[in-house]
Formats: structure tokens, C-alpha cells, sequence
């Protein structure tokens, strides 16, 4: 089976600040699955590093005020083709991301407060079928 998954979890530096979070549980995944690197943020544009945002009112705002939501949605909309072109039925996306997160987000006032809700690919991805995993939901896939 071939999986989406945030490039950040694969140990690629595509973080906000610059960083990965390498998940030893989804590279596991490589022995059993396809795994399919995404980062809908530098797919919509965005440098790496970058500052933080998060979403509020139905926005993508960075820490330094700026809209981004645009970027975002283009961002969702290449994840999205390269999920259908490799036929990707799952994703394993980085929990608690304004883009990647499955079911919790940043409210908007960067005070890490977290409210239900999907991030902006993830969104995408769940509306057209695929099923959304957080990294820390993998074992559903056993």
C-alpha cells in the first residue's frame, strides 16, 4: 500500500524552524508500505525556515501576522494530486500542524492552546476519501 506521509516524520528539514521530527513508528512503515514524502507547506510556497502559524477563523495566520492561507490551500491541493497519483488511501500526518493535523489544531493565538478541528491538507485529503492518520495513530494501520 502506498501512504502520504509529512516529510517532517520521514527526517526530512522541512519544519517551520528548520527542523524534522523523525517518528521511529511511521519510518517503520518503510518495511511493510510505499511510503510517499509530502510537505504541503513548501508545496505552497512557503521557504523553510518560516515563522509559526496556526489557524483562526478559518485562516492561516503566522506569528508575525501574515495571511498565508493562500499558500496553504496550494499547498493541500499538491498533496492532494499526489496522493491520487500514487493512489495513496492513508496519509500519516504530523499531529497538532495548521496543515497536517488530522483532528487538532493551534487556536490562532500562539499560546499553544489546541481546539478541534483539521488541518488545512488534512481537510482536503479526508473530504476526498483518504483516511488521516496522526503519527501517533499508526498502529491502526496493523
Amino acid at each position: 500500500m502506498n501512504i502520504l506521509v509529512s516529510a517532517c516524520l520521514l527526517g526530512l528539514c522541512c519544519r517551520y524552524d528548520g527542523r524534522s521530527r523523525p517518528d521511529p513508528n511511521v519510518l517503520a512503515l518503510i518495511k511493510t508500505h510505499d511510503l510517499i514524502p509530502v510537505c504541503p507547506e513548501q508545496a505552497g510556497g512557503l521557504k523553510t525556515p518560516r515563522p509559526p502559524a496556526e489557524i483562526k477563523n478559518g485562516r492561516v495566520i503566522t506569528s508575525e501576522g501574515e495571511d498565508v492561507t493562500d499558500n496553504y490551500r496550494k499547498g493541500a491541493e499538491e498533496a492532494l494530486k499526489l496522493a491520487k497519483l500514487y493512489d495513496c488511501r492513508v496519509a500519516v500526518m504530523k499531529e497538532r500542524s495548521p496543515s497536517c493535523s488530522p483532528d487538532l489544531v493551534h487556536d490562532g493565538s500562539f499560546t499553544k492552546t489546541l481546539v478541534p478541528g483539521p488541518g488545512v491538507t488534512a481537510a482536503l485529503l479526508k473530504e476526498n476519501g483518504i483516511t488521516v492518520l496522526g503519527e501517533s495513530e499508526i498502529k491502526k494501520l496493523r
